[in-house]
C-alpha cells in the first residue's frame, strides 16, 4: 500500500554550532495535491527546514520520510533528489555552467539521459518559461530575474513530483511572475512548498499556509494572510 504521505517529518530538532535551537521538536507531513506556503520571521529557519527535507543537513534528532521510505544516509536521498526539486532562495547557488542551457540540461544528464535528450529538454523547459533566447547566454552574466527564471528551469528539466520553492517571486518583473504562475498551475506536480514573505503574489496557486515560530510549524488561514491581520514579526 503506497504511503499517504510524500514528505514526512517526525520530532525534528535542528541547531547550528554558532547559535540556538533552529527547529524544536517540528512536525510536518506534505500529501498529494497540497500547495502550502511556508511563512516566518527572518532566521526562523524556512530555509534550513527544506534543506534538511533533501538531507542537505541532517537533524538533530527525528526520522525523515520520503515517498513512505525513512531516509537515514547519503545514499538514501539520492532517489529523492531525483523526484523533488528544489530552489535555492540565491540563484548563484544553482548556476555554475558555461551557458544557461548546460546548466538547464545538467540534472536531466544526471536521471540517465543522453546528451541529445537531456539538451532537448532543456530547450523544451526554456521554451516553457519563456527564456528559450538565453540558452546561450553565461549564467553569471544574467539580471536576478533572469538568474531566477533559469535555475527554476535547472529545477523543472528534471520533472519532479514535489517542488521545494526557496523565494521564486524575488526579483521577477510582473510579466516574469505570471509565467511563473501559469507554469505552476499547468504544471503535473504532485505537491508544492513555496517560502515566501510575500503569499498573495502566489495566492492563485496555493491552498494552504503554514507559520513557522519557536521551531515548529503552525497552520494558519491564507485568506488571513493575504488580507493582513495576520502580522509577520520582521
Amino acid at each position: 500500500m503506497e504511503d499517504s504521505f510524500l514528505i514526512e517529518l517526525k520530532d525534528i530538532s535542528f541547531s547550528y554550532s554558532n547559535s540556538g535551537k533552529v527547529l524544536s521538536s517540528l512536525n510536518f507531513s506534505l500529501k498529494k495535491g497540497e500547495r502550502l506556503a511556508i511563512i516566518g520571521g527572518n532566521g526562523a529557519g524556512k530555509t534550513t527546514l527544506f534543506h534538511i527535507m533533501l538531507g542537505l543537513l541532517r537533524p538533530q534528532t527525528g526520522t525523515i520520510r520520503i515517498f513512505g521510505k525513512t531516509v537515514l544516509k547519503e545514499a538514501d536521498f539520492f532517489e529523492p533528489r531525483l523526484k523533488i526539486g528544489l530552489l535555492f532562495q540565491d540563484p548563484d547557488d544553482q548556476l555554475f555552467s558555461p551557458s544557461v542551457l548546460e546548466d538547464v540540461a545538467f540534472g536531466p544528464l544526471n536521471q540517465g539521459l543522453s546528451h541529445k535528450e537531456a539538451r532537448d529538454i532543456a530547450r523544451k523547459t526554456l521554451s516553457e518559461l519563456g527564456i528559450l533566447h538565453l540558452e546561450k547566454r553565461v549564467p553569471y552574466e544574467l539580471s536576478g530575474g533572469e538568474k531566477r527564471l533559469v535555475a527554476l528551469a535547472t529545477v523543472l528539466s528534471m520533472r519532479p513530483r514535489v517542488l521545494l520553492l526557496d523565494e521564486p517571486t524575488v526579483g521577477l518583473e510582473k510579466r516574469a511572475l505570471r509565467r511563473l504562475l501559469k507554469i505552476l498551475n499547468n504544471y503535473p506536480l504532485e505537491a508544492l512548498l513555496v517560502i515566501t514573505h510575500l503569499p498573495h503574489l502566489l495566492s492563485e496557486v496555493l491552498n494552504g499556509c503554514l507559520f513557522l515560530e519557536n521551531g515548529r510549524l503552525f497552520p494558519v488561514s491564507l485568506s488571513k494572510v493575504q488580507d493582513g491581520p495576520f502580522a509577520l514579526p520582521y
